[in-house]
């Protein structure tokens, strides 16, 4: 078919062709003819790759619905500049079913103004930034690619892909409910920044990927801002059999997880917080309450152990804030990743979080990272099943970290191995710990700081100690 040709003034026709090239957009309405909805609608009907241009005056397109595309067919979309906005609390752009999806040069805008003391004035859905809905039976690898753009000010996810069949109730963590299809997810981005999104609604992250099937999660990065999000930065979530790959250069997470707001929420948490008890002493039911009136009552989180009878062994409540970077992966897979030059800041739970649940193992290296001022851990990896962690650091600082700078452990059979070269760690802890590894299990243990500063100690646990 020939190629669809319009001036940035005339308005294109679009029907459905059997096979789109080029779509050009120069319409600046929602909908109609030669709207953007409308070169959406005409490359999903296609048979072959498609490409829509925005070619407009003006080049912001305002939404009061958002817009879809649906279609196996692979899609590229240049923006130049395009500003995509929606003064409602719609998810701004949704795909369904893609194989290819690939965004240049836009912004994505919500309202904004939200907050948990403003989650009352959200009718429906936290709407999202970009969600790319997997079918069911995708199969290969489905990919979302980036460069120059920007999501920021919606109440839920900046961008959430999903390949869950429980769609939003998928969760995050390790749990691995839900299922998925067979395909893996790729995410690759380039001058990216997420900026204060999820401060609507529970859980909402910056990035996030639900991968319930047997497929892998990799995600490539290169000068990527991620900063007041309201639960983690970026979530990759890979709850069955795959592996977490990432690597990612010139990578900023900012004063991320803060959703659940302290300063609102501490009026609400019971007046006994905690508590350890005989077995038979206390009953669930009689447990402190937190109190009634709470903005979200997800925001306040129960640790509860009990005993084989059902009474409490012990319990605690918290806040629960949310991390910088959280690579969760459930079942059997690897999770491997590679960070150059980025700074973790003001984080409201831990910075670097990583947990390998399954036969898998942990193989991460940072290198000129700067990890300071984040409520928990700078860097926490954590294996709990038959598997290893390795851990190489070069030329990196935490400081000030409300837990520890650095913190490898494993719990089960494997071995874990820590080399930490020219850094420095200072004020981690209360000033008490900068570096801890502990091997629970059976495997080998053993750490390596050379030619580093470790200004709040090293604490080691099942682990032979080498520091010069």
């Amino acid at each position: 078919m020939p190629r669809t040709l319009c001036s940035a003034l005339a308005l294109c026709l679009f029907a459905a062709p059997l096979s789109a090239e080029t779509l050009i957009v120069s319409n600046p309405d929602a909908s109609g003819d030669g709207s953007f909805q409308a070169a959406l609608e005409a490359a999903g009907a296609s048979h072959g790759a498609s490409t829509i241009v925005i070619a407009l005056d003006d080049t912001r397109i305002a939404t009061d619905t958002g817009l879809t595309y649906q279609g196996p067919s692979p899609l590229t979309i240049y923006g130049n500049g395009l500003i995509l906005s929606s003064e409602a609390n719609v998810t701004l752009f949704s795909v369904t079913d893609p194989g290819i999806l690939s965004l240049h040069d836009m912004e994505l805008v919500g309202p904004g103004g939200f907050s948990l003391g403003a989650r009352g004035d959200i009718e429906g859905p936290a709407g999202k930034g970009i969600f790319l809905d997997v079918a069911e039976d995708a199969d290969g690898t489905i990919a979302l690619r980036l460069t120059g753009v920007q999501v920021r000010d919606v109440a839920g996810h900046g961008i959430h892909i999903s390949d869950c069949t429980l769609a939003d109730e998928c969760g995050g963590g390790e749990g691995g409910e839900g299922d998925g299809s067979v395909a893996s997810i790729l995410v690759d981005m380039y001058g990216v920044e997420i900026a204060n999104v999820g401060q609507g609604s529970f859980d909402a992250d910056g990035l996030r990927v639900d991968e319930r099937g047997i497929g892998d999660i990799t995600l490539t990065g290169m000068y990527v801002n991620v900063a007041r999000v309201g639960a983690d930065g970026i979530e990759l979530d890979e709850g069955q059999e795959g592996d977490v790959t990432v690597d990612l250069i010139h990578a900023n997470f900012t004063e991320n997880g803060d959703y659940c707001d302290p300063a609102v929420l501490e009026a609400f948490l019971p007046d006994v917080q905690e508590g350890e008890f005989d077995q038979g002493q206390m009953a669930v039911a009689d447990l402190p309450q937190p109190g009634a009136g709470i903005p979200d009552p997800s925001c306040i989180e129960l640790d509860l152990d009990t005993y084989a009878d059902g009474s409490v062994e012990a319990f605690e409540y918290a806040i629960d804030m949310d991390d910088g970077l959280d690579l969760d992966e459930g079942g059997p897979g690897d999770i491997v990743a590679s960070f150059t030059i980025g700074e973790m800041i003001g984080n409201f739970d831990e910075g670097y979080d990583f947990d390998e649940a399954g036969p898998g193992d942990i193989d991460v290296v940072f290198t000129g990272i700067i990890g300071n001022g984040n409520t928990d851990d700078a860097i926490k990896l954590s294996e709990e099943g038959p598997g290893s962690v390795y851990v190489t650091a070069t030329a990196i600082e935490a400081s000030s970290n409300g837990g520890v700078g650095v913190v490898a452990e494993e719990e089960d059979g494997g071995d874990l191995l820590m080399v930490i070269v020219g850094s420095a760690t200072a004020g981690n802890d209360g000033g008490e710990l900068g570096i801890e590894a502990v091997q629970d299990d059976d495997g080998e243990g053993r750490v390596h700081v050379i030619d580093t500063e470790v200004a709040d100690g090293i604490e080691t646990d099942g682990v032979t100690l080498d520091a010069d």
